[in-house]
């Protein structure tokens, strides 16, 4: 299929809209954000969550940026384009005195993409793009010959989405017409591919030590290490990239074995629940059926729905009607389960009701199917019952126990919730969307 069309029906557009307007013009106001966070700093049961860095997509001016960009796009006779570029140039100052990693979350990838989202169609914004090419290339070619060169499993931080290889290439794709782009999404590739290649080990090469786990509470739940199960931090990032490459055509040796060989293995590791189809976070080492973790939750981040993504863009880049089918499977399971089941209370994207809902308006667009649609219509549903217009921001995230939140970032907070009720509303494609690795 081709051309965005809003999922919801016409008469709830108009209402979904108001609301996500509503958060978009509170958000454009800086000195709001500003309290927001320092409101946030105190009401936080997890004091290591609440940060604030300008050049940041995932909570910064940058993300702030990307949302005006969408909301530009869809109304894009309002001004947005104004407000968006005060951020990005605040995002842009801060990156330009303290060059930050290359990472697509919280580093140069994520501030090169919401430059093209700003650009209008290139018109805009090109010095700061090849800024930005110049200063990630020699990084994202950096970390790709580290990846190469690995004695001992690897961070996750190494090759993930958020961080690592799999989000730079996001952005490197989008880029890929640039010479200095091409040559280091060409590095990226080829590290992933030798990275997830079909090969005779035991233990895949991307596996995690205990000494390099994300925090200690990990080393301590998996002593022996682990391989990391979900779209944020695991194999299936990396997939999702590979055949976004494939389907554009970028040709690198092995990409097309490679992209099977990590579907095989995410296929081979499922951890199916009453509902149907699932995966867990993580996989323990050494693996063992007896010992196998429980489901994940049902998020972008970790779940059904971000690894159920990265295996529909396999299945469609290799022409794999069983890849595709499974997918759909996996997110009819999702919507058979209960909410309390899913485990996302909060309303916000990346382990969240939005994230939710923004993966399964990718799968309406891609297949029709009803199911989607009438999964879309209950999210929102969902998403518009935690809107509360007497908040400072529209949307609290929502911490384990309960606990709200005034979160301005993009990642966990109120612009993610603005961006995803836009994007089922309009006829306007989220194009902003590959930050997530969704399409």
């Amino acid at each position: 299929m081709s051309g965005w069309a809003a999922t919801l029906a016409s008469d709830r557009r108009p209402a979904v809209i108001d609301a996500a307007l509503s958060v978009a013009v509170r958000l454009s106001d800086a000195e709001r954000v500003r309290a927001a966070f320092l409101a946030a700093a105190e009401q936080t049961r997890l004091p290591a969550t609440i940060r604030w860095s300008p050049c940041d997509v995932a909570q910064g001016d940058a993300g702030l940026a990307l949302m005006c960009a969408y909301v530009d796009r869809c109304f894009p006779d309002a001004g947005w384009d104004v407000v968006g570029h005060t951020y990005l140039t605040s995002a842009a100052h801060a990156a330009e005195a303290r060059v930050p990693p290359p990472g697509l979350l919280s580093g140069l990838s994520g501030l090169g993409l919401v430059a093209l989202l700003l650009a209008r169609d290139g018109s805009r914004y090109q010095r700061l793009a090849a800024t930005i090419d110049a200063a990630l290339a020699p990084q994202a070619l950096r970390l790709a010959r580290a990846t190469r060169a690995r004695t001992r499993g690897l961070s996750a931080s190494q090759f993930d989405l958020v961080s690592g290889l799999a989000g730079i290439g996001a952005y490197l794709l989008a880029r890929r017409e640039h010479p200095t782009s091409a040559d280091a999404l060409e590095g990226v590739l080829t590290a992933l591919v030798e990275l997830v290649g079909d090969r005779d080990d035991m233990v895949p090469p991307w596996f995690t030590p205990p000494e390099l786990q994300a925090d200690k509470t990990a080393a301590r739940s998996y002593p022996h290490g682990s391989l990391n199960c979900g779209l944020a931090h695991g194999i299936p990032g990396p997939l999702a990239l590979m055949a976004l490459a494939l389907s554009h055509g970028v040709a690198v040796d092995g990409l097309r074995e490679a992209a099977q060989a990590a579907a095989a293995w995410i296929l081979a590791h499922r951890s199916d629940d009453e509902w149907g189809i699932n995966w867990p976070t993580m996989v323990r080492l050494p693996e063992s059926q007896a010992q196998r973790d429980p489901p994940s939750r049902a998020a972008w981040c970790y779940g059904s729905p971000g690894v159920a993504r990265a295996l529909w863009l396999a299945g469609t880049a290799l022409a794999d009607s069983a890849l595709t089918e499974l997918a759909i499977e996996a997110m009819e399971a999702v919507y058979r389960r209960p909410v309390p089941a899913r485990h996302i209370d909060s309303p916000t994207f990346c382990h969240g009701v939005a994230g939710l809902l923004h993966v399964t308006l990718r799968f309406a667009h891609d297949t029709g199917l009803p199911v989607f649609a009438q999964a879309a219509a209950d999210l929102t549903d969902q998403l518009m019952a935690a809107y509360d217009p007497g908040s400072r921001l529209g949307f609290c995230s929502v911490e384990p126990g309960g606990n709200r939140v005034d979160q301005a970032g993009l990642l966990d907070g109120a612009p993610g919730v603005a961006l995803v009720l836009l994007a089922a509303a309009t006829d306007v494609e989220p194009t902003w969307d590959r930050l997530f690795l969704l399409a």
